[in-house]
């Protein structure tokens, strides 16, 4: 069972939140909060799998409460709930560890995923999430759209084959196991595969890899749905 906190200051979203993911039999909200901080507390009394933060919330935002999760329980994977307009945000959010990124009028079935991936330690992106960093960075003096592009693959080509193919797979919100049963390889391997590829892009994380899989534009389709 993945046990999951939701922590959004809107009643409103909070119980949409709820509802969706109240659809999969093996997850289970198991606390709620209103603000930050009230957050962190849940998060440090229940210690959940998932905590589904709002970006923006009364008290801390969404983004010193995932620090401080960090921080304090670093089991936890965390999930940013965005909204349009809240790039810098994201970018805060990116660098400061979280593992997943999701619109908040996004589809639910995304929702599902995105918990599913960073409960088993994946990064998971909404690709509208992805679109949006990408082009906020080449909008803000980080380099044109077609130059970022470039630059991703550039820095994609300097990996090994196996490299590029694991990376692919990291950008689509897939964990160190399914890659491996995807490659057929032990998951001991793809984790010094994923280790190699964060060191040799100059990424702290997995969800930072995952937005350069996305501008380099070597995410795999997504596989349908039963």
């Amino acid at each position: 069972m993945i046990r999951v906190l939701i922590a959004d200051d809107e009643p409103m979203i909070r119980a949409g939140v709820r509802a969706v993911l109240a659809t999969d039999p093996d997850i289970e909200v198991v606390a709620e909060a209103v603000d930050g901080h009230d957050a962190v507390e849940l998060v440090q009394r229940h210690r959940p799998a998932v905590a589904v933060l709002d970006i923006r919330m009364p008290g801390i935002n969404g983004i010193d409460a995932a620090a401080e999760i960090r921080n304090t329980v670093p089991s936890t994977s965390i999930i940013m709930l965005t909204t349009f307009g809240e790039d810098d945000y994201i970018l805060k959010a990116l660098g400061g560890g979280a593992a997943g990124f999701l619109i908040k009028s996004g589809e639910p079935e995304e929702l599902i995923t995105g918990v599913r991936a960073v409960a088993e330690g994946a990064a998971y992106l909404s690709p509208k999430v992805a679109a949006r960093v990408i082009a906020h960075l080449a909008a803000t003096g980080a380099g044109t759209l077609a130059g970022r592009r470039s630059a991703a693959r550039h820095r994609v080509a300097a990996l090994t084959a196996r490299e590029r193919e694991v990376l692919a797979f990291l950008g689509s919100g897939l964990s160190n196991g399914q890659i491996a049963r995807r490659l057929h390889v032990v998951e001991g391997t793809v984790k010094a595969h994923v280790s190699s590829i964060l060191a040799r892009l100059g990424v702290d994380n997995r969800a930072a890899a995952a937005v350069v899989a996305h501008e380099a534009g070597i995410i795999p389709p997504q596989p349908s749905q039963p």
